[in-house]
């Protein structure tokens, strides 16, 4: 017997019917003698209506009253699913983050857990009760509702499941694992059956989709093993195996390159003609820092004048606050001018192999030499080479690179 913690996202709840099916596998779970608990999210498109409700009445609107609107969402499908269970012979009960409690900092609408108690719903699964929780929210040192952010009822999931202290973690979802790149762009993706949590969460930091990066980050700090499944996929009555995330000990054989991931939503922003003095780093990201706008990728290029080039990389969205903070602090930086061009992707490509392996550089910048496509800016990690191109060429380089690592499936 397994304690385990299935988490459904919103497409699975879509509607009544997504909600029984969901109902049912928590019931095949149960009957197979596991200890279960189940963490939703609100029903697909309901948060989005939330916010602009919020956003249409005030811009500016205090986040604590958002946070008690959107949090609604996961209210419902939680006393659904109960409701689901309960009609289904499962004794379910519904559980608000606030009841367990789930503990958060007072950061409103992206909070971060500090503590969650699991004694109680532990002891309710002992009993055979499957607990339901809402997703995505928890309680402040206000004793308001908080939300925790993007991707926050899988984190929720995780956070529950180190808590409960659950075999595993089971995010169901609209896709069946993790693959090696996007199977839409790239047909011959495999799908890994186990990945390590370092090089899921770098996966996740670049731009793949399925997990999101607080999830993979607690997961690894944890130690849990989170497996990625489809909730509208099954074979005789079971899940399609899906894709573990797990220690790299647990993978025996390991990939010199895990996957290849790629973001859309990046901009370039080159600083020109910056006086070449010590300090002058701190003087153009410190103002990007204080303003909340992430930076990743930077190329300092010095001129024999005794200027500077700044390059670096942000996202999309942060392009007009971005430029707005720079110009203010103008005076202070010295700069000639700024240059953006929000027309590039980063592509990215990861494995835990590469510790030990060489040529997984030179194999990136051959492959994309040879279809003619400019790489910009180059950053690197342990375990990951990411490039800056041209948007146009997003696609080409995905297959390309996925082909030249030996990736396509059979």
């Amino acid at each position: 017997m397994s304690r385990i913690v299935m988490k459904f996202g919103g497409t699975s709840l879509a509607d009544l019917d997504r909600i029984r099916n969901v109902a049912r596998r928590v019931a095949r779970e149960v009957a197979a003698g596991h200890e279960v608990a189940v963490v939703v999210s609100a029903m697909a498109g309901t948060t989005n209506q939330l916010v602009a409700w919020c956003q249409a009445l005030s811009p500016l609107h205090d986040a604590r009253e958002y946070d008690a609107v959107v949090a609604t969402g996961e209210q419902v499908t939680a006393g659904l699913v109960a409701i689901a269970l309960q009609e289904a012979g499962v004794d379910a009960r519904s559980w608000q983050g606030w009841q367990i409690p789930l503990r958060t900092d007072a950061a409103h609408g992206k909070a971060r857990i500090d503590a969650i108690d699991g004694e109680l719903l532990i002891a309710r699964m002992r009993q055979g009760q499957v607990p339901v929780v809402a997703g995505f929210q928890g309680l402040g040192p206000d004793a308001r509702v908080t939300t925790l952010g993007r991707g926050g009822s899988d984190t929720s999931a995780v956070a529950l499941a180190a808590a409960l202290k659950a075999d595993r973690c089971d995010i169901y979802t609209d896709v069946d694992g993790i693959y090696t790149t996007d199977p839409r762009m790239v047909p011959r993706a495999r799908k890994l059956h186990r990945i390590a949590y370092e090089e899921m969460l770098e996966l996740a930091s670049v731009g793949a989709k399925v997990l999101q990066t607080r999830s993979v980050e607690l997961a690894m700090k944890e130690r849990v093993r989170v497996q990625v499944l489809s909730s509208f996929a099954d074979a005789d009555g079971g899940d399609l195996p899906g894709s573990l995330v797990v220690d790299e000990d647990e993978i025996v054989e390991k990939e010199v390159v895990a996957g290849i991931a790629y973001s859309r939503d990046e901009a370039k922003v080159t600083v020109k003609r910056v006086p070449d003095r010590p300090g002058i780093a701190a003087a153009v990201f410190g103002p990007l820092s204080e303003a909340g706008i992430n930076v990743d990728m930077i190329v300092q290029n010095i001129s024999a004048d005794g200027t500077t080039d700044m390059t670096f990389t942000l996202g999309r969205a942060d392009l007009p606050r971005a430029r707005a903070t720079l110009e203010a602090n103008k005076p202070s930086i010295g700069f000639a001018e700024i240059l953006a061009d929000p027309d590039v992707a980063k592509i990215s490509v990861v494995g835990v192999g590469m510790r030990s392996h060489a040529g997984v550089a030179s194999t990136m910048f051959r492959t994309l030499a040879e279809k003619s496509i400019n790489i910009q800016v180059i950053s690197t990690s342990e375990i990951k080479v990411s490039v800056l191109i041209a948007a146009d060429y997003t696609e080409l380089a995905v297959r390309a690179l996925h082909t030249a690592y030996g990736l396509d499936a059979a």
